[in-house]
């Protein structure tokens, strides 16, 4: 009987700790998801020049977009602060 319980008890254990390491792996992969969205568009341009420059090509136009995004991206961060915060 006690051999029955411990093969249980281990069980849950095992069953536990899966549980703990999908949570972990969501969590994970919601922040990753979060990040892409912020980034994204300055990561693609900028992966995009990389490409062009690798392939021979001029990464002008990739390099001015990535650019643009990250100062767009600089822009939304300014605006969304806490110290923009007023009584009106």
């Amino acid at each position: 009987m006690t051999t029955f319980n411990t093969s249980l008890q281990s069980r849950k254990q095992r069953g536990q700790g899966m549980t703990e390491y999908i949570i972990i792996v969501a969590l994970i992969g919601v922040a990753a998801i979060a990040v892409y969205q912020y980034f994204g568009e300055t990561i693609r341009a900028q992966t995009s020049g990389i490409a062009n420059e690798v392939a021979g090509k001029s990464a002008k136009k990739a390099i001015q977009a990535a650019e643009a995004a990250a100062g767009k991206a600089d822009g939304e961060r300014k605006e969304k602060g806490l110290d923009a915060y007023e009584n009106k």
